[in-house]
């Protein structure tokens, strides 16, 4: 595995990547895409990462919205854009993909905060995708099959 990284971590880290780009920029997102994903040779994780960058933009207001329901209108403006782009990415995968266990989407986030967001980061959206995914599973409207079950932690090398 390229440097010990999950396949899935990298192609994650690409997401961001996109969306951190198109947030910036809002320049057309096919040739981003493209041009980021081009070192991912395998065509399940291309698949994977432009179904979860088309989810998080289809979503986004709704992504938003249970963020801000975590924390107040003033402090989403003070969210780090990397922050608010893997709380998307980690909500989107919690409500989105039936078939990723939640755990392994909240610890993705925290471990792709740590390398490229600030110190405090990885805690602040644990906090937030933990309560997210408590209030789902209250609601009963947690939608997991499959592999996406799994409660217990799952070792990286799993992932």
């Amino acid at each position: 595995m390229m440097n010990n990284k999950s396949k899935r971590r990298i192609v994650r880290e690409k997401v961001l990547q996109i969306l951190y780009a198109y947030e910036m920029n809002r320049e057309s997102l096919e040739p981003l895409s493209s041009e980021i994903l081009n070192e991912i040779t395998d065509e399940t994780d291309r698949a994977f990462a432009r179904e979860l960058i088309s989810k998080v933009l289809s979503n986004y207001d709704d992504l938003d919205k249970r963020i801000i329901g975590r924390v107040t209108n003033w402090e989403m403006n003070r969210i780090a854009l990397i922050d608010k782009i893997l709380l998307r990415i980690g909500i989107c995968e919690i409500l989105y993909f039936p078939d990723i266990p939640p755990k392994v989407s909240i610890n993705e986030s925290i471990e792709i905060a740590k390398d490229f967001s600030t110190a405090g980061s990885g805690k602040f959206i644990n906090g937030i995708l933990d309560a997210i995914l408590a209030e789902e599973k209250k609601e009963g409207r947690l939608n997991k099959t499959g592999r996406g079950l799994v409660e217990e932690s799952i070792s990286p090398s799993r992932q």
